[in-house]
């Protein structure tokens, strides 16, 4: 584990994040030429009055070089460019601007729907037909793209992917403010009672402090972001670490109890409250899955340029991920349903059930909700994937901590060996205790 969080550090540390819906960079005629026209970035407007300024440090040099900077509107069959000769590729820009001066300010005509539009950056020598390009220098730039507010101004950063989750961010941190400040106490004086439940209860509150952290990390960012367009980027990092983390514990602590952790026969002293079967199999089980969790996140992060946590998977690595944690969830309902067929006591089969609903809804929440995103519309799911996804975790997390808590299950339970466990490896350790 320990090297697994290293390793998420090291990746956010060294990979750069693209960010921003203030774009700053240098406009290159020889990347233009390369290119067919240089990408600079998208944005998805809401459809209403959006505003697109566009600020050069050199704008002499801007009109010897005849730039122009080229908006094209996405399609049902996307931007339908890539195919088409240079010329004929710049004219399927809808809009283009001629950079002639130091700030250029240009309204996107209305539009009936959310609309993604793709700037790029286009001069005289892109063709080929300036011949060889002269060592003039590249074009410093400063790209704001805006939408319009509530009131119709064009003054908000956030596309229309993103509006509403610093609102929903903010109404979470109040949340977790109002829950610890309840809760808190009594997890405390629980924690420090220990008793067998007492690993389990400190993974989870682990888990949700990084969660709680990631919030208030992505809060941070969107705030700053929602006056610059640029944000916080290492506090946007920072967030999709937290909760990559927090993932993995969680992982690591559900395929625990289902394959190793023995809840023994016998109320053990408060210092060992809780044991680990040190059974090879299930150690390999356990870390196998926690290994691969972990790489697929960072492959994730990796591919994704946005600082979200949670995408509509269109990367093979997002896909991969719901695979996993779908045969997770077939695999403990498969032991689950054998163990609670044949279980006599009502008690236990609570607790089975219980800790089969807080599992089911950890690890097929992102899959049912990406599945479900599917009827909304594009600049929908993202929020709905992002928002949903914690809403249940955090649920979740709620029935675990209410199943470990209990008193009524509290001893009954630990009274079992691990081999009334679900996905338990080793069925030979019933005696050792």
């Amino acid at each position: 584990m320990n090297h697994l969080i290293l390793t998420y550090i090291t990746f956010f540390l060294c990979v750069p994040a693209t960010f921003g819906k203030t774009v700053s960079g240098i406009f290159k005629s020889d990347s233009a030429r390369e290119q067919n026209g240089q990408y600079i970035t998208k944005f998805m407007y809401h459809g209403g009055s959006g505003l697109v300024v566009c600020r050069l440090e050199n704008a002499p040099l801007a009109g010897v070089k005849e730039s122009k900077l080229l908006l094209f509107p996405e399609t049902e069959e996307g931007f339908n460019i890539d195919n088409l000769s240079c010329p004929d590729r710049l004219s399927k820009a809808q809009l283009s601007i001629h950079l002639r001066e130091e700030e250029h300010n240009q309204t996107l005509p209305h539009q009936s729907y959310p609309t993604v539009w793709m700037a790029m950056y286009a001069d005289r020598y892109t063709c080929g037909e300036g011949g060889i390009i002269p060592a003039h220098g590249d074009l410093a730039f400063t790209i704001l793209l805006f939408n319009p507010d509530p009131a119709g101004n064009p003054l908000e950063h956030f596309s229309a992917e993103e509006a509403g989750l610093h609102s929903f961010y903010c109404l979470l941190i109040l949340a977790y403010f109002v829950a610890s400040c309840i809760y808190v106490q009594p997890l405390w004086r629980a924690l420090r009672k220990g008793g067998p439940m007492h690993t389990v209860l400190k993974v989870l509150s682990t888990a949700l402090a990084l969660q709680g952290l990631s919030a208030l990390f992505n809060y941070i960012h969107l705030a700053r972001y929602a006056r610059d367009g640029v944000g916080i980027p290492v506090m946007g990092s920072m967030a999709e670490f937290c909760d990559m983390v927090s993932q993995v514990s969680m992982l690591y602590m559900l395929l625990s109890l289902c394959m190793g952790w023995t809840l023994s026969k016998n109320r053990k002293p408060q210092s060992r409250p809780l044991q680990w079967d040190s059974s090879p199999a299930s150690k390999a089980l356990a870390m196998g899955g926690v290994v691969t969790q972990g790489v697929l996140l960072l492959w994730e992060q990796y591919e994704e340029t946005e600082h979200h946590s949670y995408h509509a998977q269109r990367s093979i690595a997002g896909m991969l991920l719901i695979a996993l944690r779908i045969i997770l969830a077939l695999l403990l309902a498969s032991v689950l349903y054998t163990i609670i067929s044949t279980e006599r006591s009502a008690l236990k089969r609570d607790f089975y059930l219980s800790f089969a609903k807080g599992c089911f809804i950890w690890f097929l929440c992102h899959p049912v909700l990406v599945l479900l995103s599917a009827i909304f519309n594009e600049h929908q799911r993202e929020k709905m994937v992002t928002i949903g996804v914690i809403l249940c975790q955090a649920i979740s997390v709620v029935i675990l901590y209410q199943l470990f808590l209990s008193r009524s299950l509290y001893w009954e339970v630990s009274s079992l060996s691990s081999v009334t466990l679900p996905l338990t490896m080793s069925r030979g350790g019933q005696g050792r205790y």
